[in-house]
């Protein structure tokens, strides 16, 4: 019994011992940040010795308990955030600083847990004053991160989510916030907003947009993304559409709306409706050669739709149409390799349907028949000398696509050059067996 008492005593003795460590730990965590306070440039080493110390501190089970341990973890990290805010609006080093991510972060948490555990009046108010004032550092590190190059949202988002979970707390305890001005807190919605939409967070921006909707906040931005986030259910297209339809009539000369609104079109493969909205884009920015293109597409798949339907004169017009955007592309952009091919391709493909219609009069004896027969070899053969300059310079820009390889291999074996067909043969066997080529056979010729 005597050596049982004695072990528990042991024991008791090493909890003592280790509470006192902990509490010790936070007293000198906050003693090493007012010696950091009294010369911040001189005592720099005296905030990573706060860091160490009040993670010493905070693993201590009882410490862990008080607020105060989290009052001081708040305050050292927010000092860590301010000091970096400070050195890039001065353009000071940084290196003496600790070397710790996410300080503002880091801070809020802490002083939500102080919140939390708090049970004096004082504690309270400490609090409320440090959630206020990291407010401002998760601003700052969210809109930092948005203007990094490497632009991590997920990180952005975590930074203005915490601003906005601070607000709404703040707000619960009657409490002050940065973000009561109706407009900054607006903007804070729409930043969030943002990063959850770049983040994959689509539930979290749907909710941030609808409410910035709802609220008629002035930014065309919200009408794309609820499209882009609703239209993600196919069968919810129309509801998707309702948000471009709405914002390009609140914001008509917005290009973004406008292109939402094609690409909308595109996806439903309304070639009707695409043709003003393109033109209309076509006004907006005469210089975007991909404008053009993406017209002389359209008119592309209308034609070959009346042709398949036998209306001629219809087809033709279409064609022409076709061709005359394609020829507008490259003569703004020489190098358009989507313009340059679509030309080729659209007599390519009208050599392909004539072909079709001479192998069924094939099978006919006539001499009506055969005088048709021989006109259409020579029309085809007409079609295939107009696409192989427009494949050939098509080649000499990207000289790995498949689709031109087997154009130039089909054209030349139609002109009896055996000999050029099996190079681009030979070249297409190479690509498709997932080799890149060096270099063009044409710009090397």
């Amino acid at each position: 019994m005597k050596k049982l008492i004695l072990a528990l005593a042991a024991v008791l003795m090493v909890a003592t011992v280790g509470a006192q460590n902990g509490k010790k730990a936070v007293r000198k965590a906050s003693r090493a940040l007012g010696t950091f306070n009294l010369n911040t440039s001189e005592n720099q080493s005296s905030l990573q010795e706060a860091v160490d110390l009040i993670e010493t501190g905070e693993q201590d089970p009882e410490m862990a308990k008080e607020a105060k341990t989290y009052l001081t973890k708040g305050e050292i990290f927010n000092t860590i955030a301010n000091q970096y805010v400070i050195a890039a609006q001065l353009g000071q080093p940084t290196e003496g600083l600790p070397k710790v991510e996410d300080a503002a972060l880091k801070a809020a948490k802490a002083y939500l847990k102080a919140l939390d555990l708090a049970e004096k009046r004082y504690e309270r108010k400490d609090s409320y004053a440090g959630l206020q004032q990291v407010q401002g550092h998760l601003l700052n590190a969210g809109i930092a991160i948005f203007q990094n190059e490497e632009q991590d949202f997920g990180k952005a988002f975590e930074n203005f989510q915490m601003a906005l979970d601070i607000h709404d707390k703040l707000k619960e305890e009657k409490e002050d916030s940065r973000l009561d001005n109706e407009e900054q807190y607006q903007q804070q919605v729409y930043l969030a907003g943002l990063a959850a939409l770049n983040s994959g967070r689509t539930d979290v921006a749907k909710g941030h947009f609808q409410e910035l909707y709802e609220a008629g906040y002035e930014e065309p931005a919200i009408y794309e993304s609820l499209y882009k986030i609703v239209a993600q259910d196919t069968s919810k297209m129309e509801e998707a559409y309702e948000y471009i339809e709405e914002g390009r009539k609140k914001y008509p000369d917005e290009v973004s709306l406008l292109f939402a609104e094609i690409n909308h079109f595109l996806r439903l493969g309304k070639m009707d409706e695409l043709i003003g909205k393109l033109k209309e884009a076509i006004k907006a920015e005469p210089s975007n050669v991909s404008l053009y293109s993406t017209l002389g597409s359209v008119y592309d798949q209308l034609y070959q739709k009346q042709a398949e339907a036998g209306k001629d004169e219809k087809a033709n017009e279409y064609f022409d149409k076709a061709l005359d955007y394609y020829q507008q592309a490259v003569d703004k952009d020489p190098e358009s390799v989507d313009a340059v091919y679509s030309i080729g391709a659209l007599y390519f493909n009208r050599a392909a349907a004539l072909t079709q219609e001479q192998q069924k009069l094939a099978e006919k004896y006539d001499k009506e028949s055969l005088k048709r027969y021989n006109a259409l070899q020579k029309e085809i053969f007409q079609e295939f000398e107009k696409a192989l300059p427009y494949f050939k310079k098509a080649e000499s820009i990207e000289p790995n696509d498949i689709n031109t390889l087997i154009a130039l291999k089909e054209i030349y074996a139609r002109k009896d050059d055996l000999e050029m067909s099996k190079v681009f043969k030979e070249r297409f066997d190479r690509v498709q067996a997932g080799e890149t080529l060096e270099s063009s056979y044409f710009k090397d010729q």
